[in-house]
């Protein structure tokens, strides 16, 4: 007999990911890394988290730390300005159970 468990629904979670350098990862010349803006589905934010994680190292990039900034509705309760693009890019997450890579800034040394 099984559990009759109640499915707890998907959110989108906007994560900002610090990856390093890795042969391959089509980082510009002279990058030393990149922080990359993701919105990524999952049941909680652990989750999210680890889909990201796995996705960006089968791109071959090298994920150093994650940092969280929650749901859209928790980014809302904060006072986050989200706009129209924002939004669109995180119901496509939602609606295709995906991580997607909002932005990504390259780190250079400023030497």
């Amino acid at each position: 007999m099984t559990e009759d468990k109640t499915k707890r629904p998907q959110q989108v979670y906007t994560l900002l990911v610090e990856v390093g350098r890795k042969a391959g990862d089509g980082l510009p010349d002279g990058a030393t890394g990149a922080a990359l803006m993701c919105y990524a589905s999952g049941v909680d934010e652990a989750e999210a988290v680890r889909e990201t994680v796995a996705i960006l190292k089968q791109a071959d990039l090298a994920p150093l730390d994650v940092s969280g900034y929650g749901t859209l509705e928790e980014r809302l309760a904060e006072g986050h300005d989200i706009d129209e693009d924002e939004q669109a890019l995180m119901a496509r997450a939602l609606a295709e159970n995906s991580v997607i890579v909002a932005q990504m800034t390259p780190f250079f040394d400023e030497t």
